[in-house]
C-alpha cells in the first residue's frame, strides 16, 4: 500500500514538471536600432506587458544603445508575421503562437488644436511606420 501512495506522488511530480516545460518557451525580441534581439524564456501564460518590462530590464543590463528607458507603458509589442497590430498588454503572450518580437517605442507626435500645442500618442505609429518612412520616396535624390 506504501508503495502505490509513493509511485502516485512520484507520478505526480514528474507531471508537474512535464507541465512546466510545456508552458514555458523561448523567445526572441528584437529592438528597433539596436545590434541584435534578446532571447528568454517566459511562461505562455505571462502578460505582454509583463514581457516588456522583462525585456526592458535585460537590454538595460545588458548595456545595449540606444538607450531605451524604462517604462514599459511607453511601448509596443508587435509579432512581425501575425499582422500590424500591436499585442494587446493584457493578453497572454502565448495566445499569438508566436516566438519572434519587435518592440518599438510608442510614436509622440505634436499636433495642433484650437491654438495649443498637444502631445498625442498614436498605436498605429510604431515600427511599420518607422521602416515605410525609412524607405520613403523623399529621400531618394535624383540626379
Amino acid at each position: 500500500m506504501k508503495r502505490n501512495v509513493s509511485e502516485k506522488l512520484m507520478l505526480q511530480r514528474q507531471r508537474k514538471r512535464g507541465d512546466d516545460k510545456k508552458m514555458r518557451c523561448l523567445i526572441s525580441i528584437n529592438f528597433l536600432g539596436s545590434a541584435g534581439p534578446i532571447r528568454f524564456m517566459v511562461k505562455e501564460d505571462d502578460v505582454v506587458a509583463g514581457v516588456i518590462n522583462t525585456a526592458l530590464k535585460i537590454y538595460s543590463s545588458e548595456g545595449r544603445l540606444p538607450v531605451l528607458g524604462s517604462d514599459a507603458n511607453n511601448f509596443l509589442l508587435y509579432c512581425p508575421n501575425a499582422g500590424s497590430d500591436a499585442l494587446n498588454p493584457w493578453e497572454p503572450i502565448g495566445s499569438c503562437r508566436e516566438r519572434n518580437f519587435v518592440l518599438c517605442k510608442k510614436q509622440k507626435q505634436q499636433q495642433m488644436t484650437e491654438g495649443r500645442s498637444e502631445m498625442i500618442t498614436h498605436k498605429a505609429s510604431g515600427w511599420k511606420a518607422w521602416l515605410n518612412k525609412s524607405f520613403s520616396l523623399n529621400k531618394i535624390l535624383s540626379l
